[in-house]
């Protein structure tokens, strides 16, 4: 089928690949050129993808990244998977809105359009499905086919085609056909009975992370004022066989997902039955706390070494949003290195997983022995495995480990 993946980022990227791979003819579309030239180049800045698979599919005809429009036309299946970002407490839903008008003018009778950006329950039927009507001139479930699947990038242990994919339509005959597209590309499928359960699924999904990442954070603190280890008490836990899924403390929570989709149920409650979902806003409250928590956390350190905040110098490890990740949007680093420089520390920040002409928050340094030891201050964020840790531990004269990877006189564990 001809294939078109609306968004090539990190979404959007392996799906094309991979469509391309089991023998689709995918088109790659995507409105920022710096992406296209570096994607027609062969060079994959998407994890999930190797740049010898990307060019591959590209040598093989099978895929084309473009930001022309016109390169959309004919297309048989359309997927969107452009960003769905919150603009202060509010769903901005503005990207998926002007890639559908694309579409839309590109649609053709009997072509499908499946949307798998995650956002609030009713987002396909009562955004996305007006609009290409709107556009194109043809009544949805009967002129064209629509449906939601939200995506689900893999993880370690699971692959991206390896985990299960729920496919939903807006009518039977629209969730036979995504069903039957994605069935070609992942090891398995799961049909729900329409698109606003596939929605709410997703965001069950990541709320789930949010709201228990929250629990142990606060846990945490609460914890450290008890004078209990809580990454001691977090692995007893963990023995117990059944209920109980372990989750583990950090500096906050980051990323395009999880600071993000929980709000969406959250905002979609409140216009719709005007009631707040207050899990999901203690949680946001929590976590959005947890840097401040943090630099305390340093303070009290540098103080009982007799050292104030102001003109002491700190490094900072591992900047991204999570580990071994090359992210940063979102990252509580950011918020981190804010407070501290505003307490007039010395703030310098090592991230050996990021591109290093990519723009951090406070100047780069490797974490060398001797930027470790000139540190008063030494605070592990993300343990990314590039990083000496038996030298950290040597060099350190103090450090704040918010990973629990650290051992040793000089060390607190957050």
């Amino acid at each position: 089928m001809h294939v078109v993946v609306a968004g090539q980022g990190y979404v959007g990227l392996p799906l094309a690949v991979r469509a391309a791979e089991v023998g689709h003819r995918v088109v790659g579309y995507d409105v920022d050129t710096d992406r296209i030239e570096r994607l027609t180049a062969g060079d994959s800045y998407v994890r999930d993808v190797d740049s010898s698979r990307l060019r591959a599919v590209l040598d093989s005809g099978a895929y084309s990244a473009t930001a022309d429009t016109a390169a959309l036309a004919g297309f048989d299946i359309a997927v969107i998977t452009v960003p769905t970002p919150l603009t202060e407490g509010v769903p901005d839903l503005t990207y998926i809105e002007s890639c559908a008008r694309t579409l839309g003018e590109h649609l053709r009778p009997g072509a499908t359009v499946v949307l798998e950006s995650t956002s609030y329950p009713g987002t396909t039927e009562e955004l996305l499905l007006p609009i290409l009507e709107e556009v194109s001139g043809l009544k949805g479930g009967v002129g064209f086919l629509a449906g939601f699947s939200p995506e689900r990038i893999g993880n370690k242990r699971w692959s991206f085609d390896g985990t299960p994919k729920l496919v939903s339509g807006i009518n039977a005959t629209s969730l036979d056909v995504i069903k039957g597209f994605y069935d070609g590309i992942f090891q398995t499928t799961v049909p729900v009975s329409g698109t606003k359960v596939a929605e709410l699924a997703k965001l069950i999904e990541n709320t789930f992370r949010f709201v228990n990442i929250s629990m142990v954070n606060e846990m945490a603190m609460l914890a450290a004022s008890l004078g209990v280890n809580i990454w001691e008490a977090i692995d007893a836990a963990a023995t117990k066989p059944f209920g109980f899924t372990r989750f583990t403390p950090g500096p906050g929570v980051g990323g395009h997902c999880l600071p993000v989709d929980p709000m969406f149920l959250s905002w979609k409650a409140q216009q719709e039955v005007g009631v707040p979902f207050r899990f999901a806003e203690l949680a946001a409250d929590v976590n959005r706390h947890m840097p401040d928590y943090v630099v305390r956390r340093v303070v009290e350190g540098l103080d009982k070494r007799g050292l104030p905040a102001r003109g002491s110098r700190v490094l900072l490890l591992g900047l991204t949003y999570k580990f071994n990740a090359t992210d940063l949007r979102n990252s509580p680093s950011a918020r981190v290195a804010e407070l501290l420089i505003d307490l007039g520390a010395d703030v310098r920040g090592a991230e050996p997983n990021v591109p290093s002409d990519a723009k951090l928050d406070v100047p780069r340094v490797d974490a060398t022995p001797d930027e470790v030891a000139a540190a008063d201050a030494v605070v592990l964020l993300m343990d990314h495995p590039r990083f000496d840790l038996p030298m950290i531990e040597k060099c350190a004269t103090y450090v704040l480990d918010c990973r629990n990877r650290l051992s040793g006189a000089n060390v607190e564990t957050l």
